[in-house]
């Protein structure tokens, strides 16, 4: 019988760097997307904050969007880009179970807060009367500590499941960070138990929350029939617009990468795939909330005006 010891303590990062040609240019693509999602995100942080007429339930959620769009941005991005700059682009154990307990927290949070920001559009559209009594400031907040204590309890299971595996002799992951199918192929210890319950967890969590996504969604689809005036279906639509593109990437990219039988898992694949929901969306959101919101271009237009009076 196995000892329940670990006897690798430290792990070597492959990232992009099996394409040798391209780590320049990569380098530079990828430290451009975390630069943007800072500069993105902060400025949303900023611009809710300070402005009077942001201060309404979309854009609180919004705010804690981009608070947790530059944690999952910033546990990847760094050591990302230090892999194309070091030759040994080692993380050692601990290192690789703090990176995965944030990037599953951030990730799962940033789920739980999409589908909570479905169901805000919900009511502002299927109960426009009723929206700011509904959405109080209360509710507001109980929603996001919520979305972030489920994101705490999945990234900790998680996170004790996969540490708690031994690895031995193999210690390089293909991959750019310490994610679940790499770590599962490193492992010497009997998998089977850790695969399922994994498997499990990401399953209610992604399908949850997705199908609350949805229902909200379906209901707003039918909300948005029956107003006669195509003004009126035009501007109710267009305050979903942003979300939607922003669900529909995070949520394709995160049910491709853990809600499929392990047999499909291609760590090239995988590693492009992941670059989507960790580092691309955090930088797009800022983009997609900003260039299709009259509210944030109002906001921007204000603060512009006033640094040049």
């Amino acid at each position: 019988m196995r000892q329940n010891h670990t006897t690798v303590t430290t792990f070597i990062l492959v990232g992009f760097n099996d394409h040798p040609e391209l780590q320049v240019p990569l380098f530079i693509l990828f430290l451009v997307i975390y630069v943007t999602s800072l500069v993105g995100n902060i400025s949303i942080i900023i611009l809710t904050k300070i402005d009077a007429q942001l201060h309404t339930p979309m854009y609180f959620f919004l705010r804690n969007l981009s608070i947790v769009d530059i944690g999952l941005s910033t546990t990847i991005a760094p050591k990302l880009l230090m892999t194309f700059m070091v030759e040994y682009r080692s993380i050692s154990l601990i290192g690789c179970a703090v990176q995965f307990f944030f990037v599953s927290f951030f990730a799962t949070t940033e789920c739980c807060l999409l589908s909570v920001m479905a169901y805000d559009r919900y009511t502002a559209i299927c109960n426009p009367l009723l929206y700011f009594a509904v959405m109080s400031k209360k509710l507001c907040t109980i929603l996001v500590i919520a979305a972030h204590a489920c994101g705490f309890t999945n990234s900790f299971l998680q996170t004790m499941f996969i540490y708690n595996l031994n690895y031995c002799n193999m210690n390089i992951i293909n991959h750019f960070f310490c994610d679940v199918p790499p770590m599962l192929k490193l492992s010497c210890s009997d998998i089977h138990i850790t695969h399922n319950v994994l498997f499990i967890l990401s399953v209610v969590i992604v399908l949850t929350t997705f199908l609350i996504v949805l229902i909200s969604y379906i209901a707003i689809v039918f909300a948005i029939l029956r107003i006669h005036s195509a003004q009126g279906r035009y501007k109710a639509f267009s305050t979903c617009a942003s979300h939607l593109t922003t669900v529909t990437i995070f949520f394709g990219t995160i049910i491709f990468m853990y809600i499929r039988p392990g047999s499909s898992f291609s760590m090239d694949q995988d590693k492009v795939v992941s670059v989507f929901y960790t580092l691309v969306i955090s930088s797009l959101n800022p983009l997609i909330y900003s260039l299709r919101n009259k509210d944030m271009k109002n906001a921007v237009s204000k603060i512009v005006y006033k640094m040049h009076v």
